[in-house]
């Protein structure tokens, strides 16, 4: 049917406001009565006056322009469109004389196609068609304007009509809906903007570079008709639908676009190629280009593993039970549950799977693909019906919520009045009953979306759906980061998108992407399951792009999922193990090991193989580097195991010294042999004894070693090369022990070494005899020095003969009778000399608190050194001395335990009030505790209890007890 648009209206629907629609005629009949058309208008009223009642911007549109409205009501209007599209292409000039014409002529064309859409003359596809056209015409006569400036400034050589367009070799694709004629009504546009450099170079002036040119014709022609003046704005573009938008200019050379597909194109990337068409430019160019990605987008083979991740882009929308919190108000027709976007996830992505094969089904428009899906039997007739109409409905609906404000909107306003507005446009007066049809129009979709790859793994989230196709974020994406308690989603999906571009070397292969895909959604989930979001993706993105490779681990995690939560729970809480993965993610390795959750007690035969690994290396650094990597990786096993509660503190404790002792014992012969090479062999032998936590095993992640070497020479004897002394010789051999334990290689470093509890401390020599041993703790030594000898444990001697020497001869300094001594004074004063120079550091310091661990060490020193004198057994263990001070014993077994944990966790001493819940509660299992509250309860108990009983067994002298 052909004829004016005027007679042809209908009303769609009530008109919502009566006052304001009068007032609107009333203007619009003073200026029919000037003109002449008040017949045309009146014939008109009852179809406009509820479009103009609901929506500002039509209003708008006829009150400004009351002439074109004439123009519109008077002319049929499939001619008055070709009219328009007619004056658009007709247009010459700079930019800046298309700015007005364009802007002017989009105004007319909006206000046509919403009357003749509202007043039920077009369907939709003749609603989309006319702006999809419009678009063509708009973004062709801005390149011509480009290019009219570009000839002007004497940079572009070609003429106006050169038949490979204003610009040869630079041509644009439309994508999404613009490229299937689907626009919406106040939709932007994307254009993919791309070159061919040898073309466009012939059509430069000479030094004009290509690159420069292009982007700049890019930012005049987005400016052009995205800018907003006076009179509007024509589209706004987004330029985005390029390879890897973040690192590549607005316009990319074709062949580099054509290898960036081939290599790590996306699936989501080959999906909007199903719809790209060739819209302005180099036309010639634009169809080989296009031709050239057929492979890349309809592939005829396709293995299991790229089959599921086509359709990873359906499942990574979180399908809810039907109509589960599904709401009118607020509803997000094109991007929500049940909206557009499920429709056109449903055709495209069986499209992808059987288009390779099947050219039928590779129509670019969503209406189209589903009928064609349907008639090649893929999908049941009455399903593809029922999803049509449902996108047509969807689309009306999308169309009307626009044209209210002209605003690039999909979602139904939240509060009533708004609603209503659009219910008005779509012929409903009723606003409950709207809400209702809506609702069940989602319903359906949804339903019928959810049946789609029934029954595959879910790529979604209990939290909601993760979506990370596209170049922008994804809004329900973003409000799913949000509730996992992301402070940041906005950061966290541009980094999942960019590993999905395959920017890290984890995910560079098409394998890698496969397996990230589906790894996605279980790594945001368990991160959000930790308590502490930021902090364990925040690591874990450390790690991941520290990866060399990425097919093993991701398998690895995916195929065991509980060691994936582990791991990603020691990185929210640890970041000691977090920065130990950073930093050398080969650390991962170590849990590919079968040994890695084998009891912590267990003989694994690992310290065996590292001295024997060491002993067959070739020099020094070499061996150096052998014990590193051993090391890090048996730090990191302890760490995670004694973080997550796997083993206890006594077990760690035992662990971390037995991978001490094995460093030692490997590198001590090797420190030996570096001696032997710069000064020649040596007569007699050395030991090297642990003191402190080493000395009684009871290391922490954070400890250091504290050392002495003991040596026995005769006393003129010298070495073969160098004629050194045994004081130097061994001093030598101290000085490389202690470089081959602290100093740091490529492959990190172990310990820091203190040897200041050597006999005169830093007066005195490096490496002591033994035969001055006796005579020294006889003379010189203090109490204080006794003490630390209590837990003196030879761990390498290079002769064991000499090794059991050196042992007898401690016990046998230790049992000396000393009757002068006041020891039970003197361990006084010196735990108060503590107090005063180094008081504790706040209620976590565990080691110096009133009540902490020293508080228990020196009595159970005290202890030992009376046992000693008295013949009685000696241990080097901290709880065995403590067998006769209960309350001790408890708060120091308490605090070795809340000191493992945080020490595996943290490099330095952090306030457990600041740190996440769930690290809280770690402390609280480990020290046997329900909650952390308890935890803190508990702890100024114990506490309490152990300074009591210090103050009993060693009271201040002089105070009468």
């Amino acid at each position: 049917m052909t004829g004016p648009l005027g007679p042809r209206l209908k009303p769609c629907g009530p008109v919502r406001d009566a006052e304001a629609a009068a007032r609107v005629h009333e203007r619009l009949a003073e200026a029919a009565v000037v003109d002449g058309w008040s017949g045309t208008l009146e014939s008109a009223w009852s179809a406009l006056a509820p479009v103009f009642a609901a929506s500002p911007y039509l209003l708008g549109l006829a009150r400004r322009w009351p002439a074109r409205l004439r123009i519109l009501l008077e002319t049929d209007p499939a001619a008055r469109l070709d009219a328009i599209l007619a004056e658009t292409a007709a247009l010459d000039g700079p930019p800046e004389a298309l700015k007005a014409p364009l802007r002017r002529l989009k105004a007319e064309m909006h206000l046509l196609t919403a009357l003749a859409d509202l007043g039920g003359i077009w369907d939709l596809d003749q609603v989309t068609g006319a702006v999809s056209h419009f678009a063509d015409a708009a973004a062709q006569a801005a390149l011509a304007a480009v290019a009219f400036e570009q000839r002007e400034a004497g940079k572009l050589l070609a003429a106006a009509d050169d038949p490979r367009g204003p610009v040869p070799g630079l041509f644009g694709l439309a994508m999404g809906k613009h490229g299937a004629f689907e626009l919406n009504y106040s939709s932007d546009i994307d254009l993919s903007l791309f070159y061919e450099p040898e073309v466009l170079e012939a059509a430069l002036a000479p030094g004009v570079e290509a690159q420069k040119f292009v982007n700049r014709a890019a930012q005049v022609l987005a400016g052009l008709l995205s800018e907003r003046t006076a009179d509007g704005y024509v589209f706004r573009v987004d330029l985005r639908l390029r390879p890897d938008p973040s690192s590549t200019p607005p316009v990319v050379a074709a062949p580099m676009a054509l290898a960036y597909y081939e290599s790590v194109g996306q699936n989501w990337e080959r999906a909007a190629f199903i719809k790209a068409r060739a819209v302005l430019g180099d036309t010639l160019a634009a169809a080989q280009f296009l031709q050239a990605l057929t492979p890349f987008v309809w592939r005829r083979s396709l293995d299991f593993p790229a089959i599921l991740d086509i359709q990873s882009i359906k499942r990574q929308i979180h399908v809810h039970k039907t109509g589960d919190g599904l709401e009118a108000a607020g509803a997000n027709l094109k991007l929500g549950r049940g909206g557009i976007r499920e429709i056109e996830f449903f055709a495209q992505t069986q499209q992808l799977i059987l288009g390779g094969r099947d050219p039928a089904l590779r129509a670019p428009r969503t209406v189209d693909a589903l009928k064609a899906l349907s008639e090649a039997g893929h999908i049941a007739a009455d399903v593809a019906t029922e999803l049509t109409q449902a996108y047509v409905q969807l689309r009306g609906l999308e169309h009307r919520v626009q044209m209210v404000e002209d605003e690039q909107t999909h979602s139904l306003p939240p509060d009533a009045a708004g609603r209503a507005d659009v219910a008005a446009l779509a012929g409903e007066a009723d606003l409950t009953r709207f809400d209702a049809g809506v609702e069940r129009l989602l319903m359906g979709v949804n339903r019928r979306y959810g049946q789609l790859f029934e029954g595959g793994e879910d790529l979604s989230s209990p939290y909601g759906s993760l979506v990370f196709t596209g170049v922008e974020n994804d809004p329900g994406t973003l409000e799913t980061l949000a509730r996992m308690g992301f402070s940041e989603p906005d950061m966290v999906a541009d980094t999942i998108r960019s590993w999905h571009h395959g920017r890290i070397p984890a995910t560079r292969s098409a394998r890698g992407r496969e397996l990230f895909t589906r790894l996605a959604p279980q790594l945001l989930t368990a991160v959000a399951r930790t308590g502490a979001a930021d902090a364990a993706f925040r690591r874990f993105a450390v790690f991941f792009s520290g990866l060399s490779a990425g097919v093993q681990v991701q398998a690895l995690f995916l195929a065991q999922p509980q060691l994936f939560e582990m791991v990603l729970g020691v990185l929210a809480f640890a970041p000691r193990l977090a920065r130990t993965l950073g930093r050398y993610p080969a650390a991962l390795d170590s849990i590919l090991d079968a040994r890695f959750l084998q009891d912590l007690d267990a003989e694994s035969g690992l310290l065996k193989h590292l001295i024997t690994e060491v002993a067959e290396a070739g020099d020094f650094e070499t061996a150096m580097n052998v014990v590193r990597r051993v090391h890090r990786e048996q730090m990191f096993r302890i760490g995670v195991q004694t973080l997550t509660g796997r083993a206890g503190a006594a077990a760690a404790g035992r662990a971390y010294t037995a991978l001490a002792d094995g460093a030692m014992q490997a590198l001590g012969p090797v420190a030996m042999a570096e001696a032997v090479r710069m000064g020649g062999t040596m007569a007699g032998g050395v030991a090297v004894v642990a003191m402190g936590k080493a000395g009684s095993r009871e290391m922490t992640a954070a400890s250091d070693l504290d050392l002495i070497t003991i040596y026995d020479a005769p006393l003129e004897a010298t070495s073969t090369g160098r004629g050194w002394s045994p004081e130097v010789f061994y001093s030598r051999f101290t000085q490389r022990l202690i470089a081959a334990l602290s100093s740091h290689t490529a492959e990190g470093g172990l310990y820091e070494v203190d040897m200041r509890l050597r006999p005169g401390g830093s007066k005195g020599p490096v490496s002591v005899r033994l035969g001055t041993l006796a005579d020294y703790y006889a003379r010189h030594a203090d109490t204080w020095e006794f003490m630390t000898l209590t837990r003196a444990r030879v761990v390498w001697a290079s002769d064991a003969a000499f090794g059991e020497r050196v042992a007898e001869a401690i016990e046998a300094v230790l049992r000396r009778p000393r009757p002068d001594a006041d020891v039970a004074g003197d361990v006084r004063r010196m735990r108060d000399r503590m107090d005063e120079g180094r008081p504790a550091r706040g209620e976590w310091d565990l080691k110096l608190a009133r009540g902490g661990q020293v508080d228990a060490e020196f009595v159970a020193q005290y202890r030992q050194l009376l046992r000693a004198t008295a013949g009685e057994s000696l241990t080097v263990s901290t709880l065995e001395a403590l067998a006769d001070d209960p309350a001790l014993a408890d708060a120091w077994r308490m605090q070795q335990r809340l000191a493992q944990v945080i020490s595996c966790a943290f490099e330095d001493r952090p306030d457990p009030e600041t740190e996440p819940e769930g690290f809280r509660q770690r402390l609280a299992e480990a020290a046997a505790e329900p909650d952390y509250e308890t935890l803190k309860r508990r702890l100024t108990e114990v506490r309490e209890a152990a300074r009591a009983a210090f103050e009993t067994v060693l009271p201040t002298p002089g105070d009468g007890t």
